[in-house]
């Protein structure tokens, strides 16, 4: 017998009462998901940066002939400190961002429930959600990417001493001195519209979850087994970066204190003049390499630690 959930209608002290929904669990398991994912392959992000930056017009960005090339390269020249540089900032703003995505995410998705989890959202109500997630994480976690981002793009010698950071909290006081405010939401832009890749992933991902219970006559909250997790996540993941991938490029470049761009518009212009549509795809197999598996450890460790976490409120 197949298992139909309706919808609860909301009446409107609960429409306007969403905060109601969050859960601190939701926020401890996101941030779990992303520092472990991020320990993990930080040397991929280094080098995925690297390889979206450089545009073949300035002579002091590294040039490496593939990921394997870029690896060794960097290991020799600079240690094990070169493949994680940029790593805080990153555990940071990965740990915070998953947390307060999925915090975000789900309170917004058990409000348009009504408050049953087992109701099931549809592929738009799933983009909704994530998306208006996606961009309040954003506005609040930027900074720390534009750190992130600065910090893995140290080379060799920079020409001043306004682009040499001695750690994340150096380079938040420095790049406040010299650009203000606004220099932490460089790249901002092309974030806003990123926020479209993490809502096609959570979309695809919860509809094959859903789909997936759907024919085994399970609630949708049931929780799955390690596999399950692991290949839903792969493949939403390789279908949101697929489609998604070029706003990273864009992004990256707006970030990098070696060029100045004079905005969105300017830097997807000089891409596609110089290097045409391969050069909004740099970095896109390292990126692959990189974010399917963060995905699927980020996924399964937030799974398991939410379910523990939601099982213990409810036992007490």
């Amino acid at each position: 017998m197949s298992v139909v959930t309706k919808i609860a209608p909301r009446n409107l002290k609960d429409d306007v009462n969403v905060f109601s929904h969050i859960k601190y669990e939701h926020f401890v398991a996101g941030i779990s998901g992303g520092v472990t994912s991020t320990l993990i392959l930080h040397p991929l992000d280094v080098i995925k940066i690297r390889f979206a930056v450089n545009d073949g017009r300035l002579q002091t960005t590294p040039r490496y002939s593939g990921i394997w090339n870029a690896f060794v390269t960097i290991f020799r020249q600079e240690g094990i400190h070169g493949l994680y540089r940029g790593v805080t900032p990153n555990v940071w703003g990965a740990g915070s961002s998953w947390g307060l995505y999925f915090l975000f995410y789900n309170a917004i998705k058990t409000w348009i429930q009504g408050g049953n989890v087992n109701a099931p959202l549809g592929p738009a109500n799933h983009l909704l959600a994530a998306s208006e997630a996606g961009v309040v994480t954003l506005f609040i976690t930027n900074p720390l990417w534009v750190v992130k981002t600065r910090l893995c793009l140290q080379y060799g010698s920079t020409s001043s001493s306004q682009e040499q950071y001695k750690g994340m909290i150096d380079a938040l006081v420095k790049i406040y001195r010299y650009d203000g405010i606004k220099g932490y939401y460089k790249g901002l832009v092309p974030g806003i519209f990123g926020v479209s890749h993490g809502a096609v992933q959570f979309m695809v991902y919860e509809e094959l979850k859903n789909a997936y219970n759907k024919y085994h006559n399970l609630p949708i909250a049931t929780k799955l087994s390690t596999v399950q997790y692991l290949s839903f996540a792969a493949l939403s993941k390789i279908i949101a970066a697929g489609t998604t991938y070029p706003y990273q490029v864009v992004r990256a470049r707006l970030q990098n204190q070696h060029y100045n761009y004079k905005g969105s518009l300017d830097c997807i212009n000089q891409t596609w003049s110089y290097e045409g549509w391969r050069g909004f795809y740099k970095g896109l197999g390292t990126n692959l390499l990189r974010v399917t598996p963060a995905t699927m450890i980020t996924f399964l460790t937030y799974e398991n630690v939410s379910h523990f976490l939601m099982r213990r409120r409810e036992n007490s």
